[in-house]
């Protein structure tokens, strides 16, 4: 199950509303255990996992057993379920890891597996491949996008430096790890403040990756995105959406439409000038978003931590000492602590990376 786990993580973020799984088909004959096929949920959704694993299996499908990194599917599509595939293979027993919480599985695929004859034994990894899957569950849970926070912070818990502009906190071997990190994303959002700051690509430039950019999303209610900035310059090469009010500068909003940047409009938190969080994410979960990895600055990371919007904190510690003038992060590593599970600590070179879960 580890490594058909392991295997579900090439297509992430790259399968549509549907999730990245694996199936491994697994046999033995006398001589040890052995792969005979394995499937990956393909780009943009289809075909299912289990049917890539038994075309390749073939006949020695038979008396074989499956592994499968989420409950198989139970309705009919445009293919058959992928749980009645699996009895129709002779598949003799499936280990699964995670449950499916769309009401048209959700227990219905074992059922057809037990009513096949097949031996089920569910919830072996569970945790774990929930854990990559946690951006298809949560939009089932929560009916919107699973949100990933992301900051550097200094030694003396900083995130930069007043009127500085950006600020390296962290070293080359952490920054691939981030990039590595946008490349399994559907999206990727900061404010506008941070555009403005350092005026960023937000692109995955992990040799052999690019295309695997996620959509950009920037929170620019007043409309300040301006055409000489990166970002609308490759709006054509990375998809670009502009969060912005419905009343927003409309010749302006034409232009930057010219550019290949989309809008999608959002209501205010009233009395503030804050975009308001909760209503936006419902319309990213509509659109068919299943994962946001949010970088913005002090500000924006405060409101996603104040709306309780946050399902994955990573948090970055450098060697860095910023002193005077450093602009405060929004939450401090005891304070992540208690607020999140710390579900894995890594070490790059001199920098500490923390991967925190919610407690909800």
């Amino acid at each position: 199950m580890a490594a058909a786990i392991r295997y579900a993580m090439r297509h992430s973020g790259l399968t549509g509303t549907n999730p990245s799984v694996a199936t491994l088909i697994v046999r033995d004959d006398g001589q040890g255990p052995r792969i005979v096929g394995r499937g990956i949920t393909a780009l943009g959704g289809r075909p299912h996992a289990e049917a890539k694993a038994l075309s390749e299996a073939g006949e020695k499908a038979r008396g074989a057993t499956a592994y499968v990194t989420l409950e198989p599917c139970a309705h009919h599509g445009r293919t058959p379920p992928c749980a009645e595939a699996l009895v129709a293979a002779g598949v003799a027993r499936v280990v699964s890891a995670a449950a499916d919480p769309d009401p048209r599985v959700d227990g219905k695929g074992h059922a057809i597996l037990q009513a096949g004859g097949l031996a089920v034994r569910p919830r072996v990894m569970a945790r774990e491949a929930a854990s990559d899957l946690a951006p298809y569950l949560a939009r089932h849970a929560k009916g919107r996008p699973h949100v990933t926070l992301k900051f550097a912070m200094s030694s003396d818990g900083c995130i930069g430096r007043e009127g500085s502009g950006q600020v390296f906190i962290t070293g080359p071997t952490a920054n691939r790890q981030t990039h590595l990190v946008r490349a399994r994303t559907d999206a990727i959002l900061v404010g506008m403040g941070t555009v403005t700051e350092d005026d960023p690509s937000l692109e995955c430039r992990l040799p052999g990756l690019a295309e695997r950019s996620p959509r950009r999303i920037i929170l620019d209610p007043d409309l300040r995105m301006e055409p000489g900035l990166q970002l609308v310059r490759t709006a054509r090469r990375t998809r670009t959406t502009l969060v912005t009010r419905a009343d927003a500068d409309r010749a302006k909003r034409v232009a930057l439409s010219d550019a290949g940047i989309d809008f999608v409009a959002c209501a205010m938190v009233p009395g503030t000038t804050r975009v308001a969080l909760p209503e936006l994410f419902e319309d990213l979960g509509a659109m068919g978003l299943q994962s946001v990895l949010v970088e913005g600055g002090a500000s924006v990371a405060a409101s996603f931590l104040e709306a309780g919007l946050v399902d994955r904190l990573i948090l970055v510690v450098g060697d860095l000492e910023i002193g005077p003038g450093g602009i405060a992060a929004p939450i401090l590593f005891a304070e992540a602590c208690e607020r999140f599970h710390l579900r894995e600590r890594l070490r790059f070179g001199a920098d500490r990376w923390f991967e925190f879960e919610s407690r909800n």
